[in-house]
């Protein structure tokens, strides 16, 4: 159960995930992901919650939720 205004947990990309995701790639910018990578499920102009790198997200402290960069424009803080 999380508790009020814990972040959501960070995932250390491993050898399974590598191969799940990198048949499409990050979602955020398009790039491959690497073993040992941190992603965090964020959301963005795809549908739901998806794995992104980290560096790709900004965290909003209203929604406790990390959300892509690259929709910052869109999203009023």
């Amino acid at each position: 159960m999380k508790q009020i205004g814990q972040r959501p947990k960070k995932i250390v990309i491993d050898l399974n995930l590598l191969n799940t995701l990198n048949t499409e790639g990050c979602p955020a910018c398009g790039g491959k992901f690497s073993l040992g990578e941190m992603t965090v499920p964020a959301f963005g102009k795809w549908n739901g919650l998806k794995l992104v790198h980290e560096k790709d997200t900004v965290f909003n402290n209203k929604t406790n939720s990390y959300i892509d960069k690259n929709m910052l424009g869109e999203v009023k803080s």
